[in-house]
């Protein structure tokens, strides 16, 4: 990645269209509260996507476009791709439905008389040794390692001919039933007509007995429950580059946790003060360092970055390196430190750069400069003149999420009207490009069954796709917008540029 400018050089802006969409409803329909989607991540190849949703449910998305980077057919996929170049084929991604699990169930903890609620916050992919699939999930709680297999599932053609086809345990019982007036011959159980045919080979193929189809399956196992080590709500969890640790975080403490022990963690960040009347800020998000296994950073809701050596100490908030703007140091007001506070951060993939986002802003930071960002791109200027209103309705504790493309040239984050907000380098510190969500009212949705609080089959596996010309619409950024409809949650695919985004309960895929 090369170091950002925020002059006019850099990468160009990319052009993006919708490709994909995962249960989308008709606009008159009610989305139940269980089937907002709460969480979106996609695994470090790419072909599995991962979906938390307010029900306790993970379901889970694979690719079916044959970009497998992780089998030995490359080279057939890279040739088909240069025909398809040669030929002026437009490539578009495809995802899926794969599979769904119930994760968590809601639960009461009778010693603080305390309602947990089933709510999947995060969910994270973990290293796949010997191809199998495992993952992450948390709710406020309890954290629980899953392992996801696919097997190949055969499924049997029966053919009934006539009644008089039968196993030889069933002759008996139909010759009880046989009327005087018609004689049938039985030759080894089974009607001679159809001894005839198979001896002649008369009979179609089709009517034979065999295999019918053959199809991919998945089921998920719990490996692993990581529970009672958070007296508060669970923020954030993040896979370590060694592959066998990783790290949860609440609102004051982060927890170091060794994948195969789910008994004990070791407590690294605490900043619980001894009267809790003197708590300034809390912790918001943390992160794992990509390439450096003993680094991580957290930010908290005072707007610093603090970025921590695990072997400098036992307990890491003391010996912590800050990142802070320089620039929020002027005028203040009674708005200030709620809109600078961050509500996620995430590493670009060569470790050296981070993104944060706070509630008007999205800002890159480079490692090795702490004093101020190195470019800041303005997602909720026109909100600013509206603090208030924001206060009242409590839409400015939002907490929306940020990403980061594979090359690190390209930032995403969720904006109001389910909008999509996309910045490149150079070009992010003036308007980016925004990209609308919104449901078409001339185009026929698909019909919505009435369904239960816990379903089998997710509204997310309904999935179609939309043309090129109805979905590559922007939006002026001043465009009134609706407080109630959030882009929220969304992820980068590593190596493409595709981005799944979570408006409520839909799920919505794009490409350039």
């Amino acid at each position: 990645m090369n170091p950002p400018s925020t002059g006019g050089s850099g990468a160009p802006p990319l052009e993006w269209k919708l490709c994909q969409v995962f249960g989308e409803r008709s606009p008159a329909e009610e989305v139940p509260g269980d089937d907002v989607i709460s969480s979106v991540e996609f695994d470090k190849t790419g072909n599995h996507l991962a979906v938390g949703d307010r029900g306790g449910r993970v379901i889970m998305f694979k690719r079916k476009d044959g970009k497998d980077i992780t089998h030995a057919s490359n080279q057939r996929h890279l040739r088909s791709q240069l025909e398809r170049l040669d030929s002026g084929f437009t490539w578009q991604p495809e995802y899926q439905y794969m599979t769904e699990f119930q994760s968590h169930e809601p639960e009461f903890d009778y010693l603080k008389s305390l309602e947990i609620e089933e709510k999947i916050n995060k969910v994270k992919w973990c290293p796949m040794p010997n191809g199998s699939l495992f993952m992450l999930s948390t709710n406020d709680k309890t954290i629980k390692l899953w392992k996801v297999k696919e097997r190949k599932m055969k499924k049997v053609r029966e053919k009934h001919l006539n009644p008089y086809i039968c196993p030889e345990n069933a002759v008996l019982a139909e010759r009880s039933y046989l009327s005087d007036q018609e004689n049938i011959n039985f030759d080894n159980g089974y009607h001679a007509e159809l001894t005839e045919k198979i001896a002649l080979q008369k009979l179609p193929l089709h009517e034979l007995p065999g295999i019918a189809d053959n199809s991919d399956d998945a089921f998920a196992r719990c490996r692993k429950i990581y529970a009672r080590a958070h007296d508060f709500n669970i923020n954030s969890v993040s896979n370590n580059s060694d592959g066998e640790t990783f790290i949860s975080a609440d609102d004051l403490r982060i927890n170091l946790w060794n994948m195969e022990i789910s008994s004990q963690c070791f407590n690294i960040v605490d900043i619980k003060p001894t009267n809790m009347e003197d708590l300034t800020e809390v912790i918001t998000s943390a992160q794992f360092h990509p390439v450096h296994c003993n680094l991580l950073a957290y930010s908290s809701s005072r707007g610093f970055i603090r970025l921590v050596d695990m072997r400098q100490s036992a307990i890491c908030d003391h010996s912590a390196r800050i990142l802070q703007d320089g620039e929020q140091c002027g005028s203040k007001s009674f708005f200030t430190e709620i809109i600078a506070s961050i509500s996620d951060i995430k590493f670009a993939a060569d470790g050296r750069y981070l993104m944060s986002r706070d509630y008007l802003n999205l800002k890159l930071w480079d490692l090795h400069m702490g004093s101020k960002p190195v470019a800041t791109f303005k997602v909720h200027e026109h909100l600013h003149t509206r603090l208030s209103d924001l206060y009242d309705n409590d839409s400015i504790f939002d907490k929306f999420d940020c990403c980061l493309s594979g090359d690190g040239l390209h930032f995403a984050t969720g904006s109001y009207s389910y909008l999509l907000r996309i910045f490149s380098q150079g070009f992010g510190s003036e308007e980016g490009v925004t990209v609308g969500s919104r449901k078409n009212p001339s185009r026929l949705s698909l019909p919505a069954a009435p369904r239960s609080r816990r379903s089998s089959i997710s509204n997310l596996a309904r999935g179609f796709y939309r043309q090129a010309h109805e979905n590559s619409s922007s939006f002026a950024i001043d465009t009134p917008c609706d407080l109630k409809q959030k882009l929220l949650h969304l992820a980068w695919h590593p190596t493409e540029n595709l981005i799944a985004c979570a408006a409520g309960s839909s799920l919505f895929m794009y490409c350039a």
